[in-house]
């Protein structure tokens, strides 16, 4: 086959592997460093978790993704990319044992939170310089399958390594900071990787003209609001942007109420609350997969509005009918719907994005959206803190979720009739 041919030639190229090398070592090395943040916050027998602690570990998490993301490649473009990945990684080694000395000592909250702060948001030039140097190592032919395999095997590794952290913290009796030096043994393998990459090979290339640093700050700060009036004009991508935001915030309640209910409901040990957190993010997981399987195909059945639809409206009948029972079975259920619905409506909205935004704007939208899909979660966690009792039990959240997955639906559903009237009066024409 064709693709097993090319995905065989892109293994054979040697800088193509380091790279590699260094993203899967680097993103293991995040999946572990989360885990230990999330299992310190939500199940260290010390803490007594509450649903404010766990929302403020989900803002140090995702917030930096969304408010340094449009602005790291302008200074990307400005540093040698092999010595960001060295450096970056280097940093957050440091950064990382420096969180376990933390871990070890009686310190305020917020200065963990500091720390594991400065670590997440240095992540968001790692990742995207190993999306920028990529085409460096890679010919034009094959650069959409290496784009396919690389974020792949790193999204992979992230998930190997959060498992590997929970291993870690079982056997050593609960040990945050043991779960903490291994992420940062990771962070330095990744750096030492880089090594093996010339420091010229991934660019960029001297000599090019850079527009002052504070004019490319203000010139990304212009375009990000250039790009929300474009999408302003682009109906069909607005709805739909409108629509991923309101599941995403579905989503991230639903996240909290299940992380409190395997912390104080489900189990008497942390052993057991662990395990069944990962069953539940097991379940989650096989539910995206379902979705990147299914959806190609819904999409072309229903349409993109009508797959979204039918993903809100399957959420708002099933969710109450697993969830209200509040028992780890028919939750586990419900998070494998979950994942499926929230992944198939975000596939849609991607490809209508994609389709209907203007290219020269494409970037700036999906910016854009990566800034309300984090903040979404985060706000979720926020408002769920306020809701949420301390044992996860809430029947207002579980019908308040409800009720906006059938206000999606419904919609979604006037939306995609809109939609087809338009085109039937277009072709009249």
């Amino acid at each position: 086959m064709p693709v097993v041919r090319d995905l065989g030639v892109l293994l054979r190229l040697r800088n193509f592997r380091r790279l590699l090398a260094v993203r899967v070592l680097s993103q293991s090395a995040d999946g572990v460093y989360q885990v230990a943040l999330a299992t310190y916050v939500v199940f260290s027998p010390e803490n007594q978790t509450t649903a404010g602690a766990i929302a403020s570990a989900m803002a140090v998490l995702l917030l930096p993704y969304s408010l340094i993301g449009p602005f790291a490649g302008v200074l990307l473009d400005r540093w040698p990319r092999r010595q960001v990945f060295l450096y970056g990684n280097l940093l957050r080694a440091a950064l990382a044992c420096c969180t376990a000395l933390l871990l070890l000592s009686s310190v305020p909250d917020w200065l963990f939170y500091i720390s594991a702060l400065c670590v997440t948001a240095v992540n968001r030039f790692v990742l995207a310089g190993l999306s920028a140097a990529l085409p460096r190592v890679v010919d034009t032919e094959r650069l959409v399958l290496a784009n396919s395999l690389s974020p792949t095997a790193g999204t992979l590794a992230a998930t190997a390594g959060g498992g590997l952290a929970l291993g870690i913290r079982l056997l050593t009796d609960g040990s945050d900071a043991a779960v903490v030096l291994l992420g940062a043994i990771l962070y330095l393998l990744s750096a030492l990787a880089s090594l093996t990459l010339p420091r010229t090979l991934l660019g960029p290339d001297r000599g090019l003209h850079h527009v002052p640093l504070r004019e490319a700050v203000g010139t990304t700060a212009r375009g990000l609001v250039a790009g929300l009036r474009h999408l302003a004009e682009r109906r069909d991508a607005a709805h739909a942007l409108a629509a991923m935001t309101v599941l995403r915030f579905c989503y991230g309640a639903l996240t909290v109420m299940v992380l409190m209910l395997c912390r104080y409901a489900w189990s008497d040990s942390e052993a057991d609350g662990l395990a069944l957190l990962g069953l539940a993010l097991g379940a989650s997981a096989a539910g995206y997969f379902v979705a990147a399987v299914t959806s190609p195909w819904a999409v072309g059945r229903f349409g993109r509005y009508g797959w979204v639809a039918g993903c809100a409206g399957a959420a708002a009948f099933l969710e109450p009918a697993l969830g209200l029972p509040f028992t780890p079975g028919p939750m586990l259920v419900a998070a494998f719907v979950l994942g499926l619905v929230t992944q198939g409506a975000k596939i849609a909205t991607d490809t209508e994005v994609q389709t209907s935004v203007d290219d020269a704007y494409r970037g700036r939208v999906f910016s854009l959206y990566d800034v309300l899909f984090n903040v979404a979660f985060v706000a979720a966690a926020g408002v769920a803190a306020l809701a949420l009792p301390s044992d996860g039990r809430s029947v207002v959240v579980v019908l308040t979720v409800a009720a906006l997955y059938a206000i999606v639906s419904v919609a979604m559903f006037r939306r995609r009739y809109v939609s087809i009237a338009l085109q039937r009066a277009r072709l009249k024409e």
